[in-house]
């Protein structure tokens, strides 16, 4: 199951933190079809936040055709985004990436910053499909 962090620094509205940590886990293959999302009352007890919000990412999830929600139930995955396995190579590469730059002294904002710049310039056709 899902585990929500929400990051209130961030700028970043507390409902699209919400989808954009489900989207995640569904492209890493933690969350597949038929796994439940944790009901809007387990993540406010886990981050504190209005169940309305939670709600709210839900239905975005729902309206993208991620996941259903069925009535008494909860909220299911209907279907992944999954490509690139947690446990891919790729992943294991990019760890030992993201400690070489630790060790060279980079933050995590100045890391996000290059990961990002490197993903604009090799995936600049794709900037709209986001």
């Amino acid at each position: 199951m899902v585990e929500y962090r929400i990051d209130r620094r961030s700028g970043v509205a507390t409902y699209v933190q919400i989808v954009q940590q489900t989207k995640q886990a569904l492209r890493l293959g933690l969350l597949e079809p038929g796994d439940r999302l944790p009901t809007a009352r387990e993540v406010v007890e886990a981050t504190a936040i209005n169940p309305n919000t939670v709600l709210k990412a839900y239905r975005e999830l729902e309206r993208e055709g991620l996941v259903e929600a069925r009535r008494g139930l909860g909220t299911f995955v209907r279907k992944s985004l999954s490509t690139a396995p947690a446990d891919s190579p790729l992943r294991a590469e990019l760890a030992a990436w993201a400690v070489r730059a630790r060790e060279a002294g980079l933050e995590r904002e100045d890391v996000a910053a290059l990961f990002t710049s490197v993903l604009d310039t090799h995936f600049a056709e794709s900037k709209g499909d986001a």
